[in-house]
């Protein structure tokens, strides 16, 4: 991470394979100290760090806290925000929508992020916010029916009031405040505004107020308070972009609902419009080269209308594409951010562009993390070294907020 104005800028590690503690801090010592030397920059480099739930188990075994610690304050380096939303295995394994398991409807979703509540609390600098972007309470498909949705969202709202008495707690001892960013994305239980906003409003400032103040005393007014300072969101650009919405729009409906943006996680997906030039056999083939087996790659789909459609995987949307009123396509995939277009298909950097000056303008959060993991799953053609890709995407942010 690079310190900026009002803000600090670091990417995400998950771009990095490891499960094990031993092997995330390896790859840390091969990366993050090169990454810092590249930048150019005589400031502290931040690091936005992702533990699987074995890796955050042994990290807080014996003495590799205190000593990971110190390699920080050595190396100049410190955590600010963690991704604390796969839980397993990350890289190398078919995933989809296993990403999302479990869910915060289980015992072992508060029980990783309970360790990782107390991995940040350590690490966390004196006078900093801290943050732990989370799954977005569940993968919607896997429930048939509203009843069973609300039904979640209510074992969900339990779940997390549970860490927010933890958090509210460390606050209490230690002055750190550090809150957990819930990240909508396509298909998720949550993946668009209005759906934040129901959540909030309906289960988590209504039962949870309640089920929080059973569990740590105070008025509701408290309560709230609490809730909305420890249960935030993490913007993830691309999963915004993927549901056609505008950051200023966003932003601005968040705000007057009191709902907080905990991190921006800075990401571009793939699009491709219908064009009069180019046919669509010929996009469809473009887009089949991202068409790989091991993330989720949902696709949505706009027609003339405006209507959008949801598919929840990215070969479903290639077909789509042969409807007669098709307009536009766009997939999550994150793509490199500093890079607009691929070959006859476009990314969404613009809402990136867009989000970046709409912050420049309202620091409406502390944190900018850029978040590109498909690396090692990109076309063979846009494969590159991935120590320079890094640098190169976080100089283009740079860029961006200069």
């Amino acid at each position: 991470m690079q310190i900026t104005e009002n803000g600090h800028l670091t990417y995400c590690t998950n771009i990095h394979p490891g499960e094990t503690w031993d092997e995330v801090f390896e790859s840390l010592k091969k990366y993050s100290v090169t990454i810092k030397d590249k930048l150019v920059t005589e400031t502290p480099l931040g690091i936005g760090l992702r533990l699987s739930k074995i890796s955050a188990e042994q990290l807080l075994e014996g003495i590799h806290l205190s000593e990971f610690k110190s390699w920080l304050e050595v190396n100049n380096l410190y955590v600010f925000t963690m991704n604390g939303f796969p839980y397993g295995d990350f890289h190398n394994v078919v995933i989809k929508d296993q990403v999302h398991t479990p869910d915060w409807t289980t015992r072992e979703r508060v029980d990783y992020t309970t360790n990782l509540v107390e991995i940040l609390t350590e690490l966390l600098p004196e006078g900093l916010d801290g943050g732990i972007s989370t799954s977005p309470l569940s993968y919607k498909l896997w429930f048939d029916s509203p009843e069973k949705l609300d039904t979640v969202k209510s074992i969900a709202t339990k779940s997390l009031i549970e860490i927010v008495a933890q958090l509210v707690e460390v606050k209490n001892t230690t002055g750190k405040t550090i809150h957990i960013d819930l990240e909508p994305e396509p298909d998720g239980m949550l993946e668009n505004t209005q759906e934040v906003i129901d959540y909030y409003k309906y289960f988590l400032l209504k039962e949870g107020v309640s089920d929080l103040q059973e569990k740590i005393g105070g008025t509701a007014e408290a309560s709230k308070s609490y809730l909305l300072e420890h249960i935030q969101l993490c913007y993830d650009v691309c999963h915004f972009a993927l549901a056609y919405e505008y950051p200023e729009e966003v932003i601005a409906q968040l705000s007057a609902e009191g709902i907080k943006v905990g991190k921006i996680q800075i990401s571009a997906a793939l699009k491709c419009e219908k064009s009069d030039s180019i046919s669509i056999q010929e996009q469809q083939n473009c887009l089949e080269q991202f068409n790989e087996p091991t993330y989720l790659h949902q696709a949505i789909v706009k027609n003339e209308a405006g209507d959008l459609t949801h598919y929840s995987d990215l070969s479903e949307g290639i077909q789509a594409m042969e409807a007669s009123d098709f307009k536009e396509i766009r997939t999550h995939f994150h793509v490199p951010v500093f890079v607009s277009n691929f070959q006859l298909l476009d990314s969404t950097q613009q809402d990136i562009i867009d989000t970046l000056n709409l912050w420049k303008s309202n620091k409406f959060t502390n944190h900018l993390e850029v978040e590109t993991y498909t690396w090692g799953v990109l076309p063979e053609h846009l494969q590159t070294d991935i120590t320079n890709s890094i640098v190169r995407e976080l100089d283009w942010v740079r860029q961006q907020l200069n």
